[in-house]
């Protein structure tokens, strides 16, 4: 029964740790536009906010929890021959304190070491950013001023922070945004893929409700039931939440794509539209806390 305790314990932290990576990064308030070209180029640009989880959350999925004190209980003794109960003397009383005592002491011992692996597993997945660090915000700041296309990057504390990004290129290969160094799980904003057939699919993951809920739903049930092994991190957002309230902030802004090209498929609101100003069609999704599903679209361009 220990064992299998042990085993749902470790599994629990596991949980919380896939959940925190499914929405390690997520947009805040923003504006976004992508220009789609028949020949090939595009324009992308991202103006807001890219909040952070595990600072927007207050390091919780780091931070340890106390073990709940247990205080002394005295049990029945019992008389090894008979297995008669008797009253305890003096002597069994103190042996059975010090196996209690010994007890909280290797309790805490295997707490300190879980919470010492949570917490390097946690810096892992954040490339090296200890959430409990004063200077995580500016470490992290740091590291987006310094790639390609971030015109500025601005802390705006709890694990917020205001950019201004921009790409322009051409698509002989796919595209995706946020793509942060260090970082390997990041759930897309944006992303362009190509197809054989001179079609490209732009999908925005990120631009829904279902962003802020765990990639693994049975998973994040399971982090649940385990009472949060990492510190209580909530697995589910809800309307409106903001960083540091219970559950992950909820995309809010607007995304515009505009493309000569063919529009195959999408599921915007209104469908295409014709854009004046820059002569060709374009595409728009309003995003808040009713947006279940995610932007997209599949334009055909020219091969």
């Amino acid at each position: 029964m220990i064992a299998n305790r042990k085993i749902l314990a470790s599994l629990g932290a596991v949980a919380v740790l896939l959940v925190l990576a499914g929405c390690m990064v997520l947009p805040g308030r923003f504006t976004s536009d992508l220009s789609l070209r028949r020949d090939g180029t595009f324009t992308f640009h991202y103006k807001g906010e890219i909040i952070l989880a595990a600072l927007a959350q207050g390091a919780k999925g780091a931070k340890a929890e106390p073990i709940p004190s247990e205080p002394f209980e005295q049990q029945p003794c019992t008389d090894p021959q008979t297995d008669e109960t008797h009253e305890c003397t003096a002597a069994e009383i103190a042996q059975q304190r010090a196996k209690w005592s010994d007890e909280q002491k290797e309790r805490k011992a295997a707490k300190a070491n879980e919470d010492a692996q949570n917490r390097k597993m946690m810096q892992s997945m954040m490339g090296g950013i200890d959430p409990d660090d004063p200077k995580a915000a500016e470490a992290f700041a740091q590291r987006l001023a310094r790639q390609e296309g971030y015109a500025s990057v601005i802390s705006k504390g709890a694990g917020k922070f205001e950019v201004d990004y921009s790409a322009n290129g051409r698509l002989d290969h796919d595209f995706t945004f946020p793509t942060i160094e260090r970082l390997p799980m990041v759930m897309p904003f944006v992303s362009i893929i190509r197809r054989t057939d001179g079609s490209v699919r732009v999908d925005a993951p990120a631009f829904s409700t279902a962003a802020a809920n765990p990639v693994m739903p049975g998973l994040g049930a399971m982090a649940g039931a385990m009472g949060g092994a990492m510190g209580g991190l909530k697995s589910a957002a809800k309307p409106g939440a903001k960083p540091g309230s219970d559950g992950p902030p909820i995309a809010e802004g607007t995304f515009t794509l505009r493309t000569d090209g063919q529009i195959l498929a999408n599921n915007t609101d209104e469908g295409p539209q014709a854009d004046p100003a820059s002569g060709l069609t374009r595409l728009d999704w309003k995003v808040d806390a009713r947006t279940s599903a995610a932007p997209t679209a599949l334009i055909k361009l020219g091969k």
